[in-house]
């Protein structure tokens, strides 16, 4: 735990696997989580629309999940530092979401499962 969801338009180029390696490198500075806790899904899009359809802006929408319990303080500093982040790994016109939730201690459940 943390989970990051990484989803963006179809052909974007950029160094998605650097920015969340940076990304796991942030968490644990921001709230308190270890980096080897990180886990993160790259979910290129096969297709995307913003608008009407007239602009080719790709899209970068990033989740963190983490667990409930962290200050709103610390929600939004991980947000703002993340997507900062992103505008040094994105380089052509884009727009992003990024957004910090929290799971439930009382109903998440994280099992490492052997294989067997």
């Amino acid at each position: 735990m943390p989970q990051i969801l990484i989803d963006h338009s179809p052909g974007l180029d950029f160094d998605v696997l650097g920015f969340a390696k940076e990304v796991h490198q942030l968490v644990p500075e921001v709230i308190g989580a270890r980096t080897d806790d990180c886990k993160t899904l790259v979910r290129p899009a096969a297709q995307h629309l913003v608008g009407d359809g007239a602009t080719t802006d790709a899209v970068v929408f990033v989740e963190i999940k983490i667990l409930a319990g962290r200050s709103a303080e610390a929600r939004s500093t991980l947000t703002a530092r993340v997507t900062e982040l992103l505008r040094g790994y994105v380089r052509v016109p884009a727009e992003f979401c990024v957004e910090v939730t929290e799971l439930d201690r009382e109903t998440y459940v994280f099992v490492h499962h052997s294989g067997r």
